[in-house]
């Protein structure tokens, strides 16, 4: 059959149309929406766990602010007129039950990504679990070399100083201050205290030193005495506990009760144990030490810094449950910034290879409430953000900066 001039000219249209779409893909799919699981043009889920419950439930302060940031950006029209939905449930700090969380909310919730898991057990627990899936992994709280290894884990990205850059903080001011430290350690028989307690023995090693004696505790444990007492009979003359509030808390108290002056350097995970002494009237903890990156809400001289003003408000109206001065609701408004900030430029293509591409790319940028100094920066190769730390020390009333 012949065709008609009009039949051939369209199928000749047609042919070229199709000859542009294959050559210029890129240019098609940029004017397109892409969604995975957990994303529409109403609405992005994102998973979420910690500690509700159990021995280190403080960390559901983290849960609370990641919630309560997103109900403030929610009641401003959302992310690109998308509403954040952040379900966040209850691990209880508990490998098997932050497991079990993880699968419920990929799973049953169908979220585009699971960000902020607090501590390095529930996070070793997922691991996994989520890079099987391809599921983002973002925003780990977990200082573990292991969350920054985009060769091996690519859907994995942390958002908290590697214990390698901690310890390395800490061993420098230990050589300086104390040329004849004899070091005693108070780790969690964890990942997260184990691992702590190598990078601090390489880091120390760089400076001819050495671990004097270490002693863990379990976080079943009610008490920290025993161990205290050990290292105080071993003769260290500086103490590094590696520990969460509650046990960081124990040791101070014990500390103190002995009688025993050792130079005091706390982790910061253990940062949250300063207001719940002060609570209780107890001044255990003057002249601690801790490495930070992030502003300290209590500290007079930032009375009037913007961004302190701006989360102290924020605090105020959107979270009142919990204490503006605690690390864990600063460092979870923080990360939430993050996740704002990736949302924000995944624009409408709300993938999670983009999520991933978009980690991979931050260009030395600074969040609300990290200190002045620290900027984050990643790469394709390398998705840990921060590369410096602050020094600390507590003055009986707040935070100061030290050398």
């Amino acid at each position: 059959m012949r065709q008609s001039g009009f039949s051939r000219r369209r199928a000749v249209i047609a042919a070229a149309l199709l000859t542009s779409a294959i050559a210029a893909p890129a240019a098609w799919a940029s004017d397109q929406k892409a969604y995975d699981p957990g994303a529409s043009d109403s609405e992005i889920r994102i998973g979420h766990s910690t500690a509700y419950s159990g021995p280190v439930s403080m960390l559901g302060s983290t849960g609370r602010t990641l919630k309560a940031f997103f109900d403030r950006v929610n009641a401003s029209g959302g992310i690109n007129g998308r509403e954040v939905t952040i379900i966040s449930l209850d691990d209880g700090y508990s490998p098997p039950k932050a497991l079990e969380q993880a699968r419920r909310l990929v799973e049953s919730e169908g979220v585009l990504m699971v960000f902020g898991v607090t501590g390095t057990p529930p996070n070793v627990a997922i691991h996994k679990y989520l890079n099987g899936k391809k599921v983002p992994q973002v925003g780990v709280a977990s200082g573990s070399p292991r969350f920054n290894d985009p060769e091996h884990y690519p859907w994995t990205m942390p958002f908290y100083p590697s214990s390698r850059i901690e310890q390395e903080t800490y061993a420098r001011y230990i050589a300086k201050a104390d040329k004849n430290a004899k070091i005693g350690v108070l780790y969690a028989n964890d990942d997260y205290g184990k691992e702590s307690l190598e990078a601090l023995r390489h880091a120390l090693g760089a400076h001819g030193k050495a671990v004097h004696r270490a002693v863990s505790y379990e976080t079943t444990d009610a008490l920290v005495d025993t161990q205290i007492l050990n290292l105080k009979d071993s003769g260290a003359t500086v103490l590094v506990t590696i520990a969460s509030p509650k046990f960081a808390a124990l040791a101070m108290r014990k500390v103190q009760e002995t009688g025993w002056k050792p130079l005091q350097i706390m982790t910061s995970a253990g940062n949250a144990a300063v207001p719940l002494l002060r609570a209780a009237g107890s001044n255990a903890a003057n002249g601690v030490i801790t490495a930070s990156y992030v502003k300290a809400p209590d500290d007079p001289a930032l009375a009037t810094d913007p961004d302190v003003i701006a989360y102290r408000d924020f605090m105020q109206k959107w979270n009142p449950q919990d204490n503006a001065n605690d690390l864990y609701p600063v460092t979870a408004y923080l990360n939430a910034a993050l996740l704002k900030y990736i949302l924000e430029r995944a624009g409408d293509n709300l993938t999670r290879a983009n999520i991933m591409k978009i980690v991979g790319d931050i260009q030395s940028t600074r969040f609300p409430m990290h200190q002045t100094s620290i900027v984050v920066k990643t790469s394709p190769d390398n998705f840990d953000a921060y590369k410096t730390l602050a020094l600390q020390k507590f003055n009986g009333n707040s935070w100061e900066s030290t050398q």
